[in-house]
């Protein structure tokens, strides 16, 4: 059996609305081998706020630092971006968007290109998802400072689509992703935050997540520690690429869900073959906005954000681990840290 067909194996699990716990001796973890953990945490992650590991739809491990707790919410930066992946699925799944082959700007049909370049006309939601439209800007220095001084987002956003560069090519990109939080208002009448508190975070069993209302859109207010809820672009679409917040725990959830294949006590959240389609690895070892690997016989998919905000979903192990960090410049890998530290602790 190949290690995708593994993969996929659904599994008959999910943790309940209460978050069932169970000793670690019961759940397929290695006390002894985790003891270090909380060392290794705090002496060479220090920004990690908090960690869960989830075992067989059990959480097995949890700790907090820094001050936080459970309740703790963190802003995630762009582990938004895999939050957007499951709603543009679960827009698909209900009929609001027809398949990822749409073309983005039959979705703003009031927009008038400021260029004849008709590469712009080509470019689709799945462009979009798997970072493969092009932009002017160099890779990996893309002007967000640009953007968020902008009256209109959206707009500035189509301008620079499709200018320079070839469909097709990988080019990171925040900015797509807020077109992708746009086609969801677009189509469902509502803001990205509330079709995922109907649809996603509700029934689940995550927490409701509030708007957050915004004067200014400078560093702080974007990325800083007193971020809350959903932040909202002037026009009031939720950002796409950063901005939301949530505790660990929630963002264990999320995992869970993932690796369910979209099953929660018995509802199809998002349809199966999205899960596949979003994590099946790639040539770019990215799927629809998850970072995807493939190391030592292990496959694993997760959402990653800056500053060490992780969940990394490892199906083959049964395994969700759900990492939220202090945003800081050139985090440390959490990846090393799954790798040496949490992944030789599992019973196979």
């Amino acid at each position: 059996m190949s290690l995708r067909e593994v993969s996929i194996i659904k599994k008959n699990y999910w943790p309940t609305a209460d978050s069932q716990t169970l000793e670690q001796a019961t759940s397929g973890i290695d006390t002894e081998r985790l003891s270090d953990l909380e060392s290794i945490i705090t002496t060479q992650y220090s920004n990690i706020n908090g960690i869960v590991v989830v075992r067989n739809g059990c959480i097995a491990y949890e700790e907090y630092y820094n001050g936080f707790g459970v309740k703790g919410t963190h802003h995630v930066t762009s582990v938004t971006k895999s939050i957007l992946s499951a709603l543009i699925g679960i827009a698909i799944d209900q009929g609001y968007i027809n398949h990822v082959h749409q073309k983005v700007l039959d979705f703003f049909p009031e927009y008038v290109p400021e260029s004849t370049n008709s590469q712009k006309q080509e470019i689709t939601v799945r462009h979009l998802l798997t970072m493969t439209a092009p932009y002017p800007f160099e890779d990996w220095r893309e002007p967000l400072d640009v953007m968020c001084m902008q009256s209109d987002w959206v707009k500035y956003i189509l301008d620079i689509l499709g200018e320079q560069g070839s469909i097709g090519a990988f080019k990171y990109s925040t900015a797509g992703t807020h077109l992708l939080s746009a086609i969801i208002t677009r189509t469902t009448g509502k803001s990205a935050r509330q079709f995922a508190n109907e649809y996603l975070f509700n029934p689940i069993g995550m927490k409701e997540i509030p708007s957050y209302n915004m004067n200014s859109f400078g560093f702080d207010d974007l990325f800083g520690k007193d971020v809350r809820g959903w932040v909202e672009d002037p026009s009031r679409n939720s950002t796409g690429g950063f901005g939301l917040t949530l505790n660990p725990r929630d963002m264990a959830r999320f995992g869970c869900l993932y690796l369910n294949r979209g099953m929660w006590d018995n509802n199809q959240i998002i349809s199966e073959s999205w899960i596949d389609e979003s994590t099946t690895l790639t040539p770019n070892n990215y799927g629809y906005l998850w970072w995807l690997r493939e190391e030592d016989g292990i496959y694993a998919y997760s959402a990653i954000g800056d500053g060490g905000n992780v969940i990394c979903c490892i199906p083959k192990k049964g395994l969700v681990i759900a990492i939220a960090s202090q945003f800081i410049v050139n985090a440390r890998d959490r990846w090393a840290l799954i790798k040496e530290s949490i992944i030789p602790a599992l019973m196979d």
